[in-house]
């Protein structure tokens, strides 16, 4: 079992799975390894964990999401 690359998978994630991606990191939570099986065909086991710098993208991301929100509010 391994994790896909996070380029194919995150910005197919809900809101609620990215939220458990990062709660849960550097593991990915149930709720992400699930949508993540669904959007990629692939196992998820509950050890896999992100790399730095999967993590660094995930965060990064959700940051540019939020101030980009904040910016049209």
């Amino acid at each position: 079992m391994t994790l896909p690359p996070i380029r194919e998978w995150w910005p197919e994630l809900s809101v609620a799975a990215r939220v458990d991606v990062l709660e849960h990191a550097p593991h990915v939570g149930d709720l992400a390894r699930e949508e993540i099986r669904s959007l990629t065909g692939a196992v998820v086991g509950m050890q896999e964990t992100l790399s730095q710098t999967d993590l660094d993208y995930a965060r990064a991301d959700a940051e540019a999401q939020v101030d980009e929100e904040s910016a049209e509010g």
